[in-house]
């Protein structure tokens, strides 16, 4: 089993960038295809990216697409968001994921991270 541990959130101005760094380690420290979801409090996990082992695969949820970058460097089992041009609705807890098939349902991933939260005023 991989453990996850996100870095990176934090409260920011809209407009903005911030970069979500996820780290691995545990038994498999090369899961197959990761991801990006976010929560905010009284609604379900969202989809945010996800990528494969690798990087030349990547998906985005339409309300991030062009803004975010999901991207990996498994010589450092290090799972990335880049979010630039942040909106007061990007404002939520950032979690990432691991699991063995490539999927935008949060019940397909098999680890998760502990969370980090990002604020973006306006």
């Amino acid at each position: 089993q991989v453990q996850l541990v996100e870095s990176g959130g934090g409260l920011v101005q809209a407009g903005d960038s911030l970069r979500l760094s996820c780290a691995a380690s545990g038994r498999t420290l090369r899961p197959a295809y990761m991801g990006w979801f976010r929560q905010t409090p009284g609604k379900e996990r969202e989809f945010v990216a996800a990528i494969n082992y690798g990087g030349a695969v990547t998906t985005y949820a339409d309300s991030v697409k062009g803004r975010f970058t999901i991207s990996r460097d498994d010589a450092k089992h290090t799972l990335y968001l880049q979010m630039n041009n942040l909106k007061p609705e990007d404002t939520a807890v950032y979690y990432c994921a691991a699991g063995s098939v490539f999927a935008i349902t949060p019940r397909r991933y098999d680890a998760w991270g502990q969370g980090t939260q990002v604020t973006v005023s306006s």
